[in-house]
């Protein structure tokens, strides 16, 4: 049978972007290599799925520093209050959480995939799992798919929405680059984001904070020059190979990008634990507490200002004897302290691999899709959505927008096209 459309990835992407199709009257085929649709979806936001994110569009760009602004003209026809009114039209409740961030009211992504899965087959969609795709050959008339069987699709438009290179266990292998490729497109340099970061410092090999959790600090990271790069205030948590949580996951791409760039073999990053004070600030209300117990050792006046492991981590830092009483602490000592609560800095040597990484750096370069219909200015016919594209965004519901909405408007323009 000859299909208007084929999708292949049945990922966040490649589902919506078969509604997108068959909405608009394509005879569409969804195929995917794995056993069941919707793996990365079952699994984002801690198994709660993140659908989207209530900030402003304007906000949403800022927090996909992987080529957001090719997104504008996707925003301007199908945004992320779009995705809340579908999701809501599909009987899933949502509600709004920290930083803007959307989850079903029931806390199970299950149900989101479920409903997509209803509304994929609602529409008449045929879907084939468990289908490895060997390649593509591109005509002028059509396109077709080969199998791993070597079945041959002929279809009048293709989507391809494979994902990156990030969590291979849910389908994400890298498979659709060179079917790109095939088309003439350029893949931009693969690298891991939001990913842990490693350190081979004394007290990461020693394990001497592993596990330690330190809430609302900011996390920077430094060029060799001593300029600062980037800095993201959230939580973050020490582990036995570096550090992990919000706030190293952000961080992590300027990571991998300032070592390459400079062609160092580490870079510097530092921990402010109070980034909402100045050093002043923190040394007047910390006079004030000894004021208040200057008979007490040093370290019980400050305790629970720190996790108590990293307090008096930083006091050996300093060379401050935890023990003293308060009253008999030098001055210059204190200060000593403080610079380390406001500016701890150890070095870094990378990430762990892109297998590891939440999302994928790089892919099918943007110059080469047109950014209202993520159709390729390379070949007709063929239409680009999701991780594959060089598009990246910070965890928090900004990647799962950018695959809503570039799969909606790759879906919908590979039905216009195969239709006429």
């Amino acid at each position: 049978m000859n299909y208007d459309c084929v999708v292949i990835g049945g990922g966040p992407s490649g589902l919506m972007a078969s509604v997108g199709a068959a909405s608009n009257g394509a005879r569409v085929l969804l195929i995917d290599k794995g056993e069941k649709l919707g793996r990365k979806l079952a699994i984002s936001g801690g198994g709660r799925c993140n659908v989207t994110n209530r900030l402003p569009v304007e906000e949403i760009i800022k927090h996909i520093p992987g080529n957001g602004r090719f997104l504008y003209s996707a925003f301007s026809v199908f945004n992320n209050e779009d995705i809340i009114s579908f999701f809501e039209n599909l009987g899933i409740e949502l509600k709004e959480e920290d930083h803007g961030r959307m989850f079903p009211v029931s806390n199970k992504a299950a149900d989101v995939v479920t409903a997509l899965l209803q509304k994929i087959k609602q529409l008449g969609v045929e879907i084939r799992t468990n289908t490895p795709v060997k390649t593509i050959h591109y005509h002028e008339d059509g396109h077709e798919v080969v199998l791993q069987n070597g079945q041959m699709i002929k279809t009048k438009s293709i989507v391809i929405a494979v994902g990156g290179k990030s969590v291979p266990h849910t389908g994400s292998t890298g498979d659709g680059y060179a079917w790109a490729k095939k088309a003439g497109h350029t893949i931009t340099e693969l690298y891991p984001t939001e990913v842990p970061i490693t350190s081979n410092e004394r007290f990461i090999n020693q394990k001497t904070l592993q596990g330690i959790s330190l809430r609302n600090v900011a996390l920077s990271v430094w060029n060799p020059k001593g300029k600062q790069i980037k800095a993201h205030q959230m939580d973050m948590i020490f582990t036995h190979f570096g550090v992990s949580g919000p706030a190293a996951l952000r961080c992590s791409q300027y990571v991998v990008k300032a070592l390459k760039q400079f062609n160092v073999p580490t870079i510097e990053m530092r921990i402010d634990s109070f980034p909402d004070k100045s050093e002043e600030a923190l040394l007047s209300s910390i006079q004030k507490m000894i004021e208040g117990e200057p008979k007490k050792a040093i370290k019980n006046v400050l305790k629970g200002m720190l996790p108590e492991k990293f307090l008096l981590f930083l006091m050996e830092k300093a060379e401050v004897d935890g023990d003293i009483s308060a009253d008999q602490l030098q001055k210059l000592a204190l200060r000593q302290l403080i610079h380390q609560m406001k500016n701890f800095s150890f070095h870094v040597n990378g990430t762990l691999s892109i297998e590891k990484a939440f999302v994928t750096g790089g892919g099918v370069s943007v110059k080469e899709i047109a950014p209202q219909t993520m159709a390729s200015k390379k070949q007709e016919g063929l239409f680009f959505c999701g991780e594959i594209l060089d598009l990246h965004g910070y965890t928090g519901g900004y990647n799962i927008t950018v695959a809503f909405v570039t799969g909606n408007i790759a879906g919908t323009n590979a039905a216009y096209h195969a239709l006429g």
